[in-house]
């Protein structure tokens, strides 16, 4: 998976007040395939102790965010393609 900016890992472990670290952790569980309950139940020590209601907003902004980044990646794209990028 792509990793996404530290302003955007930043800007989501204030949204939904979790230790940035523990976002870090979740991320990084979710990518190797980790499940929510498994991550919950079993990776305690690695999340600082979030519960599956966390993990699970986690991963549904995770995948708010990466959509969104792609999308703008696309639209960036298009507009350079057209020439009509400015800075």
């Amino acid at each position: 998976m792509k990793p996404l900016p530290p302003e955007i890992l930043l800007h989501l472990a204030k949204i939904l007040q979790v230790p940035l670290k523990g976002l870090v952790a979740v991320i990084e569980l979710l990518d190797e395939g980790g499940t929510v309950p498994f991550i919950a139940r079993y990776r305690k020590e690695a999340t600082g102790n979030l519960d599956e209601v966390q993990i699970r907003a986690i991963e549904e902004k995770l995948a708010y965010s990466r959509e969104l980044e792609d999308r703008r990646a696309m639209v960036l794209k298009t507009i350079e393609e057209q020439g009509k990028l400015t800075d």
